[in-house]
């Protein structure tokens, strides 16, 4: 497929699935049939995943802060029966983010277990170097992860928000935040001087505004678990290299020194699709990455 569509489509097709848009409507801007759109954006995906890979490693973050983000797959939780597979219904995007660099470190998309949690927090401490201070919100599988996974070399608190009783109609309560009528911070590991999901949650918004599969009361969400991860992991990957913060005022992967540029969705194009080269893209300095530095 690569052969036949011609590049410049392929970054017009990337860039609308990075802006919120949907598979049908990128089909009418583009003129691109949607399964064309679709098997392209699982191999781009697949290829932001393994450069995901290659290129966070060897992090140096002072604070980190974990959350995970709700969505589903081919149908809503309450519609699952026994002989459906953990590919369907509810799936949790769980989310590491650099507190100061505002980098996505690592990712994992699954269901909200034990076995999800501690997978994810392992990953996290291949990824980064040094005892860093984490924070987390009150899911009871963190700290058991946190401490299997960095012992004591990390400081590690738990904040928990208690909500006012709902008041509102059935879809306020569902799709909107209740009052925050209390906040708990508990020290786990160590004395961390800060404990705080503030960012993540905020990230959490950029990831429902990007991507069409995880804006609520829409009819947009993926049909099947692959391109559901697939997507997540284009999301991560633009984020990171392709997408200016507006308080840094560079991109994440900038203002944690593994590239030195903004990438363009041509050259996120290109890495995507040649992810076997990206270990030697980062030590030649294509694409600006600097030696140092995974419907």
């Amino acid at each position: 497929m690569a052969n036949v569509l011609p590049r410049d489509k392929q970054t017009d097709i990337v860039a609308a699935l990075t802006e919120g848009v949907s598979i049908r409507a990128a089909e009418r801007l583009t003129g691109v049939h949607r399964d064309t759109i679709m098997r392209l954006g699982v191999r781009i995906g697949e290829g932001c995943a393994k450069l995901h890979g290659s290129l966070m490693r060897d992090l140096q973050v002072n604070r980190i802060e974990l959350d995970e983000i709700w969505g589903f797959v081919g149908k809503k939780q309450r519609r699952v029966t026994a002989d459906d597979s953990d590919m369907v219904g509810d799936q949790y995007t769980f989310i590491a983010l650099a507190g100061t660099a505002k980098a996505i470190l690592t990712y994992r998309v699954g269901k909200r277990t034990a076995e999800t949690t501690r997978a994810f927090v392992d990953d996290l401490r291949e990824r980064v170097i040094g005892s860093p201070e984490i924070s987390a919100d009150g899911f009871t599988a963190y700290p058991w992860a946190v401490a299997n996974a960095f012992g004591e070399q990390c400081q590690f608190g738990v904040i928990e928000k208690r909500y006012s009783a709902p008041t509102a109609p059935e879809a306020a309560r569902r799709y909107s935040p209740g009052v925050v009528v209390g906040v708990a911070k508990n020290a786990v590991i160590g004395a961390p001087a800060h404990i705080s999901t503030s960012y993540v949650e905020r990230q959490n918004l950029t990831l429902r505004m990007s991507q069409r599969r995880f804006t609520r009361l829409t009819n947009g969400f993926s049909k099947n678990f692959v391109n559901h991860c697939a997507a997540v992991a284009l999301y991560v990957m633009h984020y990171n290299f392709c997408r200016v913060h507006e308080a840094l005022r560079v991109t994440p992967a900038m203002a944690l020194g593994i590239t030195d540029h903004i990438w363009t969705i041509g050259e996120l194009v290109d890495a995507a699709l040649e992810p076997e080269n990206a270990v030697a893209m980062r030590r030649v300095g294509r694409f600006g990455v600097v030696e140092g530095g995974k419907r």
